[in-house]
């Protein structure tokens, strides 16, 4: 290494230099690939794209070449990336459900809002729409900036002129380092009525312009809900959304059956994908009130819902599947865009708007000097001309008899260079006297449009004046009931929250809830009975047997003290001999399960443990929100949870058995109503613990399960006594297991 060489090298901190790399990659990214311009509403790739179907002279005119052609000239002239991202951008500019205002008219496969990619680029055509070609129109006169391209062998516009306010009509969507853009298309005669507008009124309001253009309009249709004060807050902003729903109605027949038919689906949902959603929630019965779904789109959508059976509402119907499925969507809008200075930053409507005014304002100050120019030396060679017939018969014999006719042609007429060269150029034919005549003509006509572009370029106000005649005019095109001009996405009175009732969103099937003595589950099709043939692992049997639904949630109480919660849906099948309920619940080994219920919210509970203390408990204060459960009772040490008892409505008595085999009554307001903690004594014990607890209504009497069946004690004198007292032997035939 030269000692020059190594007098180059810098010791910089490494992090330093990434964030210096990282900052100019960002900045890169930000500038020149992800965000559009706030004048003309283009990317990179999209301005690329159409300057270069321009140079190939794809105007709406002229015919259509492949877009092979036409990827291969932007990535070989213009912008250096992968040929399958130019071409992606070129079939989105094209496709009628992707672009509000199409800027490539397609001839082939360009896919569909079905989700179906278009065909290869050596199979499609394309060109210019006419209003790409308003986008385009001054390219040749210069009414923007050049600058060269990547490899400098070519140049390219800086920004478009811009004769359609592109950025709002067809919206943008791009995402840089740390920043994004979404910006959703509008109505193109919403859009020029607010810039008629704001020209006439330079401080008009956001809301004042969102009154003349009120939100989005997408091409897909569909209907916006959000609320008008949501919309002037995001608009007002620059950062906000809109709530976009299907757009359906209900077609009736006869015997009260209907049908439900989508006619509009949100803006860039694929139609394919939002059917198989539909499908496979259908599958998963989370769409219990559906019983099928139809396509049957021709060229206009018209997805056909059935529903399960004619008492199902259509609104909690579509209510669910708004929820569920891309029927409903959030559109963000966030108009992060960059402005004529390239700077990054979100603006609010009436900025934007002004913006592309502003542009429109420069492109006209630099069509109208270039006009000018021309002009100027149109009318320096007529001048020249005119030279010449004044002096036809000197001017010949020059140009005969000179071997270098220039010079004494500007030496004799006083002439310049320009006209000098006019007049050795020009043919014989020229020299007619009807000729003298047309130039004398154009001369005049010349003359005067000089003096009104010089009067136009003086004169701001005529300038914004023809600005507003200019917009007026291109407003004519799109008339309010043609397909380009018409609102396709209308709006709707925001919807007050539907509960769907919880039955209409699951499907509710009978099952049979069992778990085994030793603690294995599972749920079978059906409501059982006692005498069902069901296997079990060897040596065990049954233990538990509810009859419930697929909707209901069980409640499971551990010895523990703590109280989970799992649905019936999240049971293993019935065919096999399932799983343990202690793994499934996170319970150790010495841990069993006292009991298992149906849940029931507006039922009371008596919980009670082995040392004989207890208390009531809601068993709405009981779910547990996680799969640890919910501690209720407070055991340690030897002590146990043992018994969970419902009571049924009208229930006013507690009956009470110990190990000791002592039945005590007493009434159950005497027993505290908790949400957690060890509760009071219910009966004492000299040895020995808790067996078991009863709650029932005093009138009704208690009743037993025996080998003889179900036996009711109503006479219970024997047994009243107060709270925390030893009670007496239980009346004869009641179980020897001391249960109840």
């Amino acid at each position: 290494m030269t000692q020059t060489a190594a007098a180059e090298i810098r010791e910089i901190p490494l992090d330093k230099v990434l964030g210096e790399r990282y900052l100019s990659y960002a900045l890169s990214t930000i500038t020149s690939r992800s965000l559009p311009d706030v004048r003309d509403g283009l990317k990179p790739v999209h301005r690329r794209l159409l300057y270069a179907m321009r140079q190939l002279r794809l105007d709406p005119d002229h015919g259509f070449k492949k877009c092979a052609r036409v990827v291969g000239d932007v990535i070989g002239k213009y912008h250096p990336h992968g040929d399958i991202a130019v071409y992606d951008a070129m079939v989105r500019l094209a496709q009628e459900f992707s672009q509000r205002y199409p800027l490539v008219e397609g001839h082939g496969n360009f896919g569909n809002i079905d989700g179906d990619n278009a065909a290869a680029m050596r199979y499609t055509e394309a060109r210019l729409t006419r209003i790409a070609a308003l986008l385009l129109d001054g390219l040749d006169e210069n009414a923007v900036d050049f600058r060269d391209t990547y490899d400098g062998e070519e140049d390219e516009p800086v920004v478009l002129p811009a004769g359609f306010p592109n950025l709002l009509a067809n919206g943008a969507v791009g995402i840089a380092v740390g920043m994004a853009a979404s910006i959703p298309p509008h109505n193109i005669v919403e859009i020029y009525a607010a810039l008629l507008h704001l020209i006439k009124f330079p401080k008009a309001t956001v809301e004042k312009l969102v009154d003349l253009m009120p939100g989005p309009d997408f091409p897909t249709g569909g209907e916006i809900v959000e609320p008008h004060i949501n919309i002037l807050e995001a608009y007002a902003s620059g950062r906000g959304g809109f709530r976009l729903r299907a757009k359906w109605k209900v077609e009736k027949h006869s015997q009260g059956q209907y049908r439900i038919v989508i006619t509009e689906i949100p803006y860039q949902v694929a139609k394919a994908r939002l059917v198989e959603k539909m499908a496979e929630l259908m599958s998963a019965k989370k769409l219990p009130m559906l019983a099928d779904i139809h396509d049957e789109s021709a060229e206009d959508l018209r997805l056909v819902l059935e529903p399960k059976s004619r008492n199902v509402d259509p609104v909690h119907l579509m209510e669910a599947l708004f929820r569920h499925t891309e029927l409903e969507q959030r559109i963000p809008l966030n108009m992060n865009v960059l402005d004529a200075e390239g700077t990054p930053r979100v603006m609010n409507l009436r900025e934007v708007l002004q913006a592309f005014l502003d542009h429109r304002h420069e492109v006209m100050i630099r069509r109208t000097k270039y006009q000018l120019k021309k002009i100027t030396r149109r009318l320096e060679i007529l001048d020249g001309y005119l030279v010449v017939y004044a002096n036809l018969d000197a001017v010949i014999k020059i140009i005969r008899n000179e071997d270098d006719a220039k010079p004494v042609l500007v030496k004799r007429f006083k002439l310049t260079e320009l006209q000098a060269e006019a007049i050795l150029d020009m043919r014989l034919r020229r020299l007619r006297k009807l000729d003298e005549v047309n130039i004398c003509d154009e001369h005049e006509a010349l003359e005067t449009e000089q003096k009104a572009l010089n009067k136009l370029l003086k004169d701001e106000k005529a300038r914004w004046q023809a600005i507003s005649k200019e917009i007026t005019e291109l407003r004519k095109g799109f008339r309010a009931d043609s397909d380009l001009g018409c609102r396709r996405t209308a709006f709707s009175e925001p919807l007050e929250v539907v509960e769907v009732p919880l039955e209409a969103m699951i499907e509710r099937e009978p099952v049979t809830v069992v778990c085994s003595a030793k603690g294995w589950i599972r749920a079978a099709k059906g409501h059982l009975g006692d005498d069902a043939e069901l296997k079990y692992k060897e040596g065990d049997h049954a233990r538990f047997l509810l009859h419930v639904q697929t909707i209901d949630k069980l409640v499971v109480f551990a010895t523990n003290g703590r109280f989970y919660t799992i649905g019936v849906d999240k049971l293993p099948g019935g065919r096999g001999h399932g799983e343990p309920l202690r793994l499934m619940m996170g319970l150790g080994n010495d841990q069993d399960i006292v009991t298992i219920l149906v849940h029931d919210r507006e039922r009371k509970l008596l919980v009670a443990a082995t040392d004989g203390r207890g208390f009531v408990v809601a068993e709405s204060d009981v779910i547990a929100q996680t799969r640890n459960g919910k501690q209720v009772l407070n055991v340690s040490g030897d002590v146990e949870a043992k018994v969970c008892a419902p009571m049924a409505e009208g229930a006013d008595t507690v009956a009470v058995i110990g190990d000791n085999r002592k039945l005590l009554i007493f009434p159950l307001s005497e027993l505290p109503v908790m949400a957690r903690g060890r509760g009071v004594i219910l009966q004492k014990y000299k040895e020995g613990g808790l067996s078991d607890v009863r709650v029932f209504t005093f009138t009704k009497g208690f009743t037993w399960k025996s080998g003889r069946g179900t036996r009711t004690e109503t006479e219970l004198g024997t047994w009243v006594g107060k709270r925390a007292a030893i009670g007496h032997l239980p009346p004869r035939g009641f179980p020897k297991a001391n249960c109840f």
